[in-house]
C-alpha cells in the first residue's frame, strides 16, 4: 500500500512513517519544512521527502492518506485531497487500527514528562527482553529512533492531549484504548484548543474511560487536577507514586540533585537509581515509569538497574557543547513548571555556577500570553535571562518580565541575543536553551560565537 503523510516532519507523524514503512507500506510524505533530525531518519528509512504543500504530491494518487494536526482546511494540499475523493485517515487512527490492535498498550500523559516518561519505560522493557514497540514524541538516545513497530506484544506510545486532526477534535489519546496508562501530571496548557483547564480534564477523563478493569493507572500522589478527572468516575486500580506515605511507589533522596536515589515500592527498597539525569522531576517520571513497567511484568529491581543505563532524550537537558569553560545545553522546556523545574535541577547541579537562561515563548499557549503572569516567577532560578521576544508576541513582554528587571534582557532578532551571549558568558558559566522549536539552530551559534572570541 501507498501512504502518504501529510506533515511527515512533525515527530510524532515522522514516527507514524517508520513504522508504516517498517510494515512494508510505501511511505512518501510532505511537510512545509523538511529539516533534520527528523528528515535524516525518515531518509535513512528510504521514505521519500517533498517540501511544501503542492497538490501534485499526491498525483498518482495514493491509497491512503495520513493527515498530522498541523494541517487545516484551505491548505492545498488538504483541499486537493478532498476534491479528488483520496481516503483518508488520521496518524493516532492508522496507528491504533494498524499497529495496536491485539497489543498491550503503554500510554504516557500529561502536561510534563511525557517524551521523558514514555522513553524510560520502553527502555526498561527493552533491558527485561521485551522488545517493546514505541511511538515517542523526541528521539531517546538509548534507541536512536522515535519510533519502531516492535515485534511484540508491547507496545510504548506517549499520549497527547493536542487535538487529533482537522477533522476530528478528540484528543489523540483516546484513539489508543491503553492496558496500562500513566497520568503524569495535569496543568492547563495548549490554549489554542482548550479554553480552560475543565476542558483537557474532561479529555482525560475520556482517556480513564478506555482504561480496562484489568489494567492500571499510575497516577502521581497530591495532584488535585488529576484527582478532579479521577472524581469523574474510575474502574481501574490506581497505583501512586511520591512523597507521601501513602504512595506506593516513593524515592529516598541521597543527591539534591536527583542524580541518585533509592527506590521504594510498598515500603521494600527496589535498589538505587544511579544515573546522568537530575532534577526531582524525572525521579518522578522514573518512578512512574517503573510502575508502569511492573504491571507488563518487570521486576522493579529489573527496572531500577535498567535506568541506571538511560541516557535521556534528545533536547532534554542535553549537553550541545562547551567552549573556553562554558556549557551549551538544549532543553525543550516550555511551560512555566517545565521551566522551573529544569532551572531547579540545573541549580542543584551547578550550585553558585552562573545560569544564563535562553527562551523561546514559542508554544501556541505562551504566543498567546497565556502564561504570562507565571513566566518571571518560573525564570527566577537563573542569574541572567536572555528572551527571545518578536514583534508577533501576543503581549507586551517588557512589561511582563519587569519583575525581574536587570536580570532579563529583551530581544527581537536572535542574532543580537547570540552576540549579547558571547559577550556575557564567562568561563565556569552554563548556558540553557529552552525552547520547543528549531530556534534558528541558536544553540550551535552560540558555541560558534564564543569559539569565535578572542
Amino acid at each position: 500500500m501507498h501512504i502518504h503523510i501529510l506533515g511527515i516532519c512533525g515527530t510524532f507523524m515522522g514516527g507514524i512513517a517508520q513504522i508504516a514503512s517498517a510494515l512494508g507500506h510505501r511511505v512518501t510524505g510532505s511537510d512545509r519544512n523538511v529539516y533534520p533530525p527528523m528528515s535524516t531518519q525518515l531518509e535513512a528509512a528510504g521514505i521519500g521527502l517533498m517540501e511544501g504543500w503542492d497538490p501534485a504530491h499526491l498525483q498518482p494518487a495514493p491509497d491512503q492518506v495520513v493527515v498530522g494536526n498541523a494541517l487545516s482546511r484551505g491548505n492545498p494540499a488538504v483541499e486537493y485531497m478532498l476534491d479528488a475523493g483520496l481516503p483518508y485517515t488520521s496518524g493516532p487512527q492508522w496507528l491504533a487500527e494498524n499497529v495496536l490492535e491485539e497489543r498491550w498498550v503503554l500510554a504516557v500523559a500529561g502536561t510534563h514528562g511525557k517524551t521523558t516518561t514514555a522513553s524510560m519505560l520502553a527502555w526498561i522493557l527493552e533491558e527485561a527482553g521485551m522488545e517493546p514497540g514505541f511511538l515517542i514524541g523526541g528521539v531517546p538516545r538509548n534507541f536512536g529512533i522515535s519510533a519502531r513497530a516492535g515485534d511484540s506484544p508491547f507496545f510504548v506510545v506517549e499520549a497527547d492531549e493536542y487535538d487529533t486532526a482537522f477533522f476530528d477534535k478528540r484528543s489523540k489519546f483516546v484513539h489508543y484504548r491503553p492496558r496500562t496508562c500513566v497520568l503524569n501530571n495535569l496543568e492547563f496548557d495548549h490554549a489554542d484548543i482548550f479554553d480552560d483547564l475543565g476542558q483537557i480534564q474532561r479529555q482525560f477523563h475520556h482517556l480513564v474511560r478506555t482504561v480496562p478493569g484489568s489494567g492500571l493507572l499510575v497516577v502521581p500522589e497530591g495532584d488535585g487536577n488529576l484527582d478532579e478527572v479521577l472524581a469523574m468516575g474510575c474502574w481501574t486500580p490506581v497505583e501512586r507514586f511520591g512523597v507521601a506515605p501513602e504512595a506506593e511507589w516513593q524515592a529516598r533522596e541521597a543527591a539534591p540533585d536527583g542524580s541518585r536515589f533509592e527506590v521504594l515500592c510498598s515500603g521494600k527498597s527496589a535498589g538505587w537509581v544511579e544515573w546522568n539525569l537530575t532534577g526531582k522531576h524525572n525521579v518522578f517520571n522514573a518512578l512512574a515509569a517503573l510502575a508502569a513497567a511492573r504491571h507488563a511484568g518487570v521486576p522493579p529491581e529489573t527496572g531500577v538497574v535498567a535506568l541506571g543505563a538511560f541516557e535521556n532524550v534528545k533536547r532534554r537537558m542535553e549537553l550541545r557543547g562547551e567552549v573556553q569553560g562554558v556549557r551549551v545545553f538544549d532543553d525543550f522546556a516550555h511551560h512555566p513548571t517545565a521551566i522551573e523545574t529544569t532551572l531547579a535541577g540545573l541549580r542543584a547541579q551547578v550550585g553558585e555556577g552562573r545560569i544564563l537562561a535562553v527562551l523561546e515563548p514559542r508554544s501556541n499557549t505562551m504566543r498567546l500570553g497565556i502564561h504570562a503572569q507565571t513566566l518571571p516567577a518560573s525564570l527566577a532560578g537563573a542569574d541572567q535571562v536572555f528572551l527571545y521576544a518578536p514583534a508577533s508576541l501576543d503581549w507586551d513582554a517588557g512589561a511582563v518580565m519587569a519583575p525581574l528587571g536587570e536580570r532579563c534582557r529583551l530581544f527581537g532578532e536572535t542574532r543580537a541575543l547570540v552576540q549579547a551571549l558571547q559577550a556575557e558568558a564567562a568561563a565556569g558559566d552554563t548556558v540553557l536553551v529552552m525552547s520547543n522549536g528549531g530556534f534558528e539552530n541558536v544553540h550551535e551559534r552560540i558555541l560558534q560565537a564564543l569559539e569565535e572570541r578572542p
